[in-house]
């Protein structure tokens, strides 16, 4: 008759041979091995994530500019066609005053949207119940 159980596997002898101490020496190196490669990956990650962010911000910078410099030839195209209806000195003027009353909104609208900026509240909120927490911790001792 053959005896029914296999033969011990190279990883259950050295796991027989090998003190508890050896084992957890082990299975700590490969945590921080294993700690140290998702740092690594994560490293790699976060900076691939940023170049391409800056090459996004680049793009959206230059067709800023591009607008911008489009609104500049759009005005000077209005200014020179109403200076063929009008003295050209006022029809610069009206351009302006049009110019000037889509900056007004624009402040406007921004100034409001600061005002409704509230921070970090619930993260206030908690580091302030900080001390009170460590008080009391420090009175029931």
């Amino acid at each position: 008759m053959t005896d029914p159980t296999p033969p011990p596997t190279p990883s259950e002898q050295k796991a027989e041979s090998t003190s508890l101490g050896d084992l957890l020496s082990e299975v700590a190196s490969d945590l921080s091995t294993l700690m140290r490669q998702e740092l690594e990956l994560a490293k790699a990650e976060v900076k691939e994530s940023a170049t391409r962010a800056g090459r996004g911000a680049g793009m959206v910078g230059g067709a800023a500019y591009a607008g911008m410099m489009a609104i500049f030839f759009l005005s000077i195209a209005l200014w020179w066609a109403l200076g063929h209806v009008m003295d050209l000195g006022w029809s610069a003027v009206i351009v302006a005053v049009i110019w000037a009353i889509v900056a007004l909104v624009l402040f406007v609208t921004g100034r409001k949207q600061f005002k409704t900026v509230e921070g970090a509240p619930e993260t206030v909120d908690s580091l302030k119940r900080i001390p009170d927490a460590v008080k009391r911790n420090e009175e029931n001792r």
